[in-house]
């Protein structure tokens, strides 16, 4: 450095001078002009000059913080801005509540319908004749053959009204119906089955009270596997 020459410094203003003055930019200059006029005042100051360099840094920061409230307030202001538009375009009466939103219609639901129709009747074709024909009629005969025994009747007239329902679902495709008519005709069966129990068991053959009186309840879930739909 040349006798008599003095390096640049920069402006050292008192407490309270402008942050903007002291880094050498204008008031609308943008963070990264900012960062490189504080770049340039530091590396224009000598290194042991902590008081200088001490003032370009608050200087920064004075900068940066005004410009984060600015910021901050221009969102806040901007926020306002949208509610006061939303209040006008929904004005309030003074004494109501708030409106609330409307609902969409829901759409129209069908409505269960509880009508007991009564049965068709029509004979059943292919395998809905034959299957119940088959299935039914095996109970029937072990009805006949075993239903002596203890138990045996009971159980052979459980799976009968099951093979009824069944039969009655796949024709009709009414579940809960098809269960209502065969239990329907299995009660009745067995009505008729006790009345003439006591009169067939007299006869001479090798059959129950309790054989005669299933008979019957049988029978009527055979008839009404192949013939109600």
């Amino acid at each position: 450095m040349a006798q008599g020459t003095v390096p640049p410094q920069p402006p050292s203003p008192s407490d309270g001078a402008d942050p903007f003055a002291l880094l050498g930019i204008d008031h609308e200059a943008g963070f990264e002009l900012v960062q490189q006029a504080r770049d340039e005042r530091l590396s224009a100051l000598p290194p042991d000059d902590a008081m200088a360099r001490a003032r370009v840094e608050a200087a920064f920061d004075a900068v940066l913080m005004l410009r984060l409230r600015e910021r901050q307030l221009g969102q806040l202001t901007g926020a306002a801005a949208s509610a006061s538009k939303r209040e006008a375009v929904a004005p309030s009466t003074p004494g109501q509540p708030p409106s609330l939103p409307v609902l969409s219609a829901l759409p129209n639901l069908p409505r269960p319908s509880w009508r007991l129709r009564p049965p068709t009747l029509a004979l059943a074709s292919g395998p809905q004749l034959w299957q119940p024909l088959a299935g039914l009629g095996g109970l029937l005969l072990a009805h006949l053959l075993l239903g002596g025994a203890a138990g045996a009747a009971e159980l052979l007239l459980a799976l009968a009204t099951l093979g009824c329902a069944l039969a009655l679902n796949r024709r009709s495709g009414r579940f809960f119906p098809s269960i209502g008519w065969a239990f329907s005709l299995l009660t009745v069966g067995l009505l008729l089955g006790g009345l003439l129990a006591l009169p067939l068991s007299a006869l001479p053959l090798p059959l129950t009270a309790v054989q005669w009186q299933g008979i019957p309840a049988l029978l009527l879930l055979l008839l009404g596997s192949l013939l109600l739909a």
